[in-house]
């Protein structure tokens, strides 16, 4: 079974291409309550995007499914609205999925699902340590469809040099455990186009797989449109980028990839950028 592919993006002509190439998911992201903060000065993406951008989306988009992130549980206050109006929006502007981020306790998931009752189907972006404490009990609420590890927030809070630290030290494999024992679709972290990537996205898809993940996020390196600006540019990469991802998927799928072999090769490459702690497995 392919991975789902999801891409960020506001921009209704790029989301009409990613689609067009076979991406599953367009994923709008309304998240940005204290983002900055705990990303400051690292080179991530933080999109801030609006309702209208959502419905601008919506618009475009026909085939592939909708996905928006809300921002983690808040209250109402002069800045912004209330989690419960954000979330009724989202619904109301027509997502087909909802995810919920950089949540740390059972009672801000339950809130969340509470919100939703049913509505839509939910995702949640698991990427604090905290929720990694409690995640047994998460795992039991009704009304979680899907789950996702947010690798970069989640190496922050552990105090990791290199997200991918939680692929050779044993977290995402016993997270994924606990997600397959309890009969939920699951994911993890971002892929680049095949050939690219500091750990090289062929090495990462077969850990999808090896994994049991059904969906992967493309990351902004698979096509950064603030740099790629002319459409049929981005065209072109998307088309070659995921023809190339399917192509190594199939590969994957046919058994022709080791993939211990390919497991100790993405420690090692882990090992050699953070250095010999890096893949000591966590107890």
């Amino acid at each position: 079974m392919a991975l789902k592919l999801l891409y960020i993006t506001k921009d209704p002509a790029v989301a009409r291409i990613a689609q067009a190439a076979g991406v599953d998911r367009i994923w709008a992201d309304m998240e940005y309550i204290g983002k900055a903060e705990r990303q400051g000065g690292m080179d991530t993406v933080q999109s801030c995007h609006t309702i209208e951008d959502v419905r601008s989306v919506r618009a475009a988009v026909t085939t592939s499914q909708l996905l928006v992130r809300v921002n983690p549980i808040h209250k109402a206050t002069a800045d912004y609205c209330s989690s419960e109006q954000e979330i009724n929006d989202v619904i109301d502007a027509g997502a087909d999925v909802i995810m919920l981020p950089f949540f740390k306790t059972v009672k801000e998931v339950r809130t969340f699902l509470d919100i939703v009752d049913g509505r839509i189907p939910t995702q949640l972006l698991l990427e604090t340590p905290e929720a990694v404490e409690v995640v047994d009990e998460i795992l039991k609420l009704p009304g979680v469809d899907e789950i996702h590890i947010g690798l970069n927030d989640l190496s922050l809070g552990y105090g990791m040099k290199f997200m991918f630290q939680l692929l050779a030290d044993g977290t995402v494999d016993m997270l994924c455990g606990k997600f397959r024992a309890a009969g939920l679709p699951y994911g993890f972290g971002g892929i680049a186009a095949p050939g690219q990537g500091i750990v090289p996205a062929e090495r990462v898809i077969a850990e999808h797989y090896r994994l049991g993940s059904t969906c992967a996020i493309l990351a902004r390196s698979f096509c950064n449109t603030s740099i790629i600006t002319d459409l049929k540019e981005i065209e072109r990469v998307f088309q070659t980028g995921v023809k190339a991802i399917r192509d190594f998927e199939e590969k994957c799928a046919d058994g022709e990839i080791d993939f211990d072999a390919n497991r100790a090769e993405v420690c090692e490459i882990v090992q050699h950028i953070c250095g010999a702690t890096a893949t000591k497995e966590k107890v």
